[in-house]
This record gives C-alpha cells, structure tokens and sequence, in this order.
C-alpha cells in the first residue's frame, strides 16, 4: 500500500498523470526498480533509482552525462526507449527518491533459447551506430582496477560460509584476472565512443522484429572495441555458460556489415583480458551481501548474483583458448 501511495503522489506531483489502478512491478532490473503504470492519460514506465546508487559523488554528473549522450541517439532517430523530458528535465526528484518516466512499450527480452544469428546481426549493426555517434580520442589512462579480495575475503568468512568458499575457491583467478585487465588496457588504441555499457539481453525489448533499447542511465564514452567483443559474448550465451560460436559470429558480421573495421588478430588476446567487467559486478555484490552501501532488502539479490557471476569469470577462464581461437579464424568479416 505504500509502494501505491508513493507511486500515485510521483505521477501525480512529478507529471500530472492520475493513476488507475496499481502500479506493476517489471522483472530484469537488477540495481532499480521499475513498474507498468496505468493512468488516465495513458500507460507508462517509472523507474525509481536506487537510493544508494544516487549518494555517489559522481551519480549526478554520470547521469546528466548519460542524459546528454541519450539526446543524441534520439537525435540518430536510432531504436532507443528515452526517458521522456518534463519542464525541460528527464529526470525528476521529489522528498530525495529520483526517478525517469518513459512511454510504455510492449516488448520483452529474449529469453536465450530465443536469440537468433538475425536477432545477433541487428545487435551488431545498431551496436555500430551508436559507437558512429561521436568518437574521440582518449584523453587520459584508464584507471587501474584495484579490488581488495584479501578484504572481501576475511568478511565474507565472517557472514557467509558458503559465498566464502566459493570466493576462495576462485581467489587465485581473481587477482590473476584483474591484473591482466590492468595490463591489457594501457596497450589498448586511445580511442573512445559513446557505449551502451549494458547492452545485454535484458536490455532489449523485442515486439516481433521491432525492438527498444532500454536502461540507457549507462552512457558514456568508453573504448568501442572493448564493448563489441563484450556484446558479441553476451549475446551467444555467456550468460548461461554455453556459448554458441555461431550467433558469435554473427553479432561481429552485424557491426561489420556497416562498413565498421574489426579488430585485428593480434588484439583479440588484449580484448579477452581486458573484459574484466564480472569482477566489479562481483564486487558490487559482495558488498550487497554484507550490507555496505546498500539497503538491508539488496542482500538477496547480492547473494544470487555473487553465484551467478562467479560461475561466469570460472566459465570464462575455461574458455579462454576457445574463444581466442576461434577470434582467429574470423579473420577479415
């Protein structure tokens, strides 16, 4: 009753909307929360960001950046969800909670035994041109990743006995794994361009062969090769541990298709190292678990996602010389 109240006085208050009915809770946000809206003006999508998120020094530059970004695609007329602007904002605050409003659009993620090599194409293709939005050179190094596992380690004996054997039983291939990130990057081209940053499949409403792309508060600029070989993984089935070499290859057709140039063999080793995303995400989720910056109702997803996510970077490791070899023989797409 409360989740209703709080909802109605936001649609009311923030976009003069009047609901009708109870808000719906939508699946496959893992940081937000998001709900289906029914008003007398129509039907909509609010996301409410999470509170802790929001604290961060950096939130609200990051976002007004994404914002920016966003604007941008909208402008490429490409196949995004924008969240809508009202009184020139998209993004609207009442009594501390933020929150963005977008149209509602009927679509859904593809479940994995879903994807097709048509589905990966299309991937690749608009991936292509929202990299051609704007590119430019780095400026600065990327910053080296230091988690502390020695940290996480000690707590986690202490809160979870089950999560810490886990992470201890991978404890070597973490500081492996983040140590050749950090020496992959610095050999990697000073080029960067706007970058979805998570566009997986849980970020893409499908309707038929129509489709949006969503959750768009992750813009930025970020090397271009790096995402595409990221994307080309998740989108072959990464994700389940089971990677189809085939949808592989058609996600990179996809962004070649466009006139887009492919890494070259000898960058393909630096990009396998470089994807070192798992680790922060794995980080974030420790700290769900015990508790560190987060509210007390994060704990359960924080210990799925730590299973999850450790079972992916042991899953990746076994297949490294797969999926090198396999990078070799693409050759010129």
């Amino acid at each position: 009753m409360d989740e209703y109240f709080e909802i109605k006085k936001i649609m009311e208050k923030a976009y003069n909307r009047k609901l009708k009915g109870a808000p719906v809770p939508l699946k496959g946000g893992l940081l937000h929360k998001m709900y289906r809206v029914e008003t007398e003006q129509g039907t909509y999508a609010l996301k409410l960001l999470n509170r802790f998120v929001m604290q961060r020094k950096t939130a609200m530059d990051n976002y007004a950046e994404a914002e920016r970004l966003e604007r941008l695609l909208e402008q490429r007329g490409l196949p995004i969800l924008p969240a809508l602007t009202i009184g020139g904002r998209k993004m609207q605050e009442i009594d501390g909670e933020y929150f963005y409003l977008f149209d509602y659009y009927d679509g859904k993620p593809l479940r994995a035994d879903e994807i097709t090599e048509y589905h990966c194409a299309q991937m690749g293709s608009v991936l292509a041109a929202i990299h051609d939005t704007d590119r430019k050179n780095a400026d600065e190094e990327y910053k080296n990743m230091s988690v502390d596992w020695d940290f996480y380690l000690s707590e986690m004996e202490k809160s979870d006995r089950r999560l810490y054997e886990m992470l201890k039983s991978c404890y070597a291939l973490l500081v492996e794994s983040q140590e050749n990130g950090n020496r992959a990057r610095k050999e990697l081209p000073g080029i960067l361009a706007v970058c979805h940053n998570d566009m997986d499949c849980k970020n893409v409403l499908w309707n038929g062969a129509d489709y949006r792309i969503i959750d768009l508060e992750c813009l930025s600029y970020n090397n271009p090769m790096m995402e595409l070989f990221e994307l080309a993984l998740c989108w072959s089935g990464y994700e389940e541990c089971r990677i189809d070499f085939r949808l592989f290859e058609a996600f990179l057709k996809g962004y070649a298709s466009t006139g887009k140039k492919l890494p070259e063999a000898a960058e393909w080793e630096t990009l396998y190292d470089c994807n070192t995303g798992r680790l922060e995400w794995l980080e974030y989720n420790l700290k769900r678990v015990l508790g560190i910056d987060c509210g007390d109702d994060e704990k359960q997803i924080g210990t799925g996602q730590v299973e999850e996510t450790i079972r992916h970077i042991i899953y990746y490791a076994k297949m490294r010389e797969q999926i090198l070899k396999h990078c070799d023989t693409i050759g010129s797409i």
